[in-house]
């Protein structure tokens, strides 16, 4: 009963996610206005923003997770760190893709290595890094442990990227306030960032589920050698 429901709920919440993202999309499509400068192609940010929104969100729970895993040896800290990079991991992926497609028409260029652009690489590499890391060891909790760690260092390069633009001079624009963006731009990028974050949440309630499968298995596996 339990878990029906909370597959329930996790429907709900996958159907909200969707939902939300299908008006954002539409609005940031159609309704909104293009850019006085770069035209259409500024539309790009409504959803290369929240990707990199949603990148930068998962590796802060890792970093927490992590945290807490050392702390209270809990496997349950693991799995929520261990879905948070392969989600963060897809999402940086994304966005320095899409930051592409928004620099070959404004710059001329698909990829330049710009600070902000080299520090995303970076940390994309690093968390990858922390995928492999978790193939190198069989044993559950020293794997955990070395996860944890490695997502703690990790973490160093998060405010790097968000900073180097303000650190650096640098091709890619300075940080946007709600008062330099227009209302009527303002509000859709809004309402995605809000269709990402849900869409995350989906993500992570279904990967957790996956992991606790995952762990029971490899238990049981266990046992039974």
């Amino acid at each position: 009963m339990e878990r029906e429901t909370r597959d329930r709920r996790h429907r709900w919440l996958g159907l909200a996610a969707l939902a939300a993202v299908v008006v954002g999309t539409v609005w940031a499509l159609f309704v909104a206005p293009p850019d006085a400068a770069q035209g259409e192609v500024q539309r790009l940010m409504y959803v290369h923003v929240p990707t990199a929104w949603i990148g930068m969100l998962s590796f802060f729970v890792v970093f927490v997770m992590s945290i807490l895993y050392l702390v209270q040896r809990d496997p349950r800290w693991d799995m929520i760190a261990h879905s948070g990079v392969e989600i963060g991991v897809v999402f940086t992926a994304l966005t320095l893709a899409l930051g592409s497609l928004w620099a070959k028409p404004t710059w001329g260029i698909w990829w330049t290595w710009d600070p902000r652009l080299t520090t995303t690489a970076i940390m994309l590499i690093i968390y990858v890094g922390y995928l492999a890391v978790r193939g190198f060891a069989q044993d559950p909790e020293k794997r955990a442990r070395w996860s944890a760690v490695v997502g703690i260092v990790a973490f160093v390069d998060v405010p790097i990227v968000y900073l180097s633009v303000t650190w650096w001079r640098t091709l890619h624009q300075p940080p946007s306030t709600a008062r330099s963006i227009a209302p009527e731009m303002l509000w859709p990028l809004f309402l995605n960032l809000a269709a990402f974050t849900l869409v995350y949440l989906y993500l992570m309630l279904r990967r957790y589920r996956l992991a606790e499968a995952e762990r029971q298995l490899e238990e049981e596996t266990a046992i039974g050698r």
